[in-house]
């Protein structure tokens, strides 16, 4: 393994990976609108790959930016087993991230619960980091979901929930007033992040889940879609971004019914 440096992690990130990663940071950060004058944004940490080069892209991005914002790099404990909160207090420190973590106890909360546990964490997660940003007076809590997360949620609506929709880029939050959840990694591919992260040695959490370990969740259902895309993009170039991209080409006057803010409309209401 690479021995580590963090010179060279953060050289790399706007040198050898600057095509793959920053400019396609920055691209869906002014694409989507998702960073405005005087943000100040809770950049969340989970552990894993994702959110960790997330935070390195943002500093790299505080370096060279153009107008004020502020960072704060929040990292929830959910119930981890110690030695997996020690890995990500050593990366913190690795990699020059100042991080601030606060405790929950999600992972106890869904350990038994039978219908969708990996759904219910999610929204329970999500609602502690919007409630400590919020305390911590940032405006934004930032995401590490990237392009294969994406198109693996639209193919999951399709295909499990009957349904056509996406991860958005940016989403106004309904139960924190004036707060926002934003994506900057939403143009960015999985593979990069591992190139990156294998290029500079480092190891981060994998799955530090406790209901995962145990049982049989949705998580399944990523994965076999996860797997389902990669081989169709092996026998047809064009799959992935086609996958993308259907989610902003859709043409409601060939589609049966669709919901909006006012309920559902049929073909036959015109």
């Amino acid at each position: 393994m690479t021995e580590f440096s963090l010179e060279r992690a953060e050289k790399s990130i706007i040198k050898k990976f600057h095509r793959r990663l920053f400019r396609k940071f920055t691209k869906a950060i002014v694409t989507y609108n998702l960073i405005q004058p005087n943000d100040k944004i809770a950049v969340c940490i989970s552990g894993g790959k994702d959110s960790w080069l997330m935070a390195k892209l943002f500093q790299e991005l505080k370096k060279h930016h153009k107008f004020p914002f502020e960072l704060v790099f929040l990292v929830m404990n959910p119930g981890y087993a110690p030695e997996n909160l020690k890995l990500i207090e050593e990366n913190a420190e690795k990699l020059n991230v100042p991080v601030t973590i606060f405790q929950s106890d999600i992972f106890d909360s869904v350990l038994n619960i039978e219908k969708s546990p990996c759904y219910l964490c999610a929204r329970m997660r999500r609602g502690h980091l919007y409630h400590n940003a919020q305390l911590l007076g940032c405006n934004k809590i930032a995401l590490g979901h990237h392009y294969d997360d994406v198109i693996e949620t639209i193919l999951m609506g399709m295909l499990y929930g009957g349904q056509v929709q996406t991860m958005m880029p940016k989403v106004k939050s309904a139960n924190f007033a004036g707060m926002q959840l934003i994506r900057p990694m939403y143009l960015i591919r999985e593979s990069d992040i591992i190139a990156w992260r294998d290029y500079n040695g480092l190891e981060f959490l994998r799955c530090a889940c406790k209901f995962t370990q145990s049982k049989q969740n949705e998580e399944g259902k990523r994965l076999k879609v996860k797997n389902l895309i990669r081989e169709l993009a092996a026998q047809d170039e064009g799959i992935e971004q086609n996958i993308f991209k259907s989610v902003e080409n859709v043409n409601l006057s060939t589609v049966i019914a669709y919901k909006d803010k006012d309920g559902k409309r049929h073909f036959f209401d015109e």
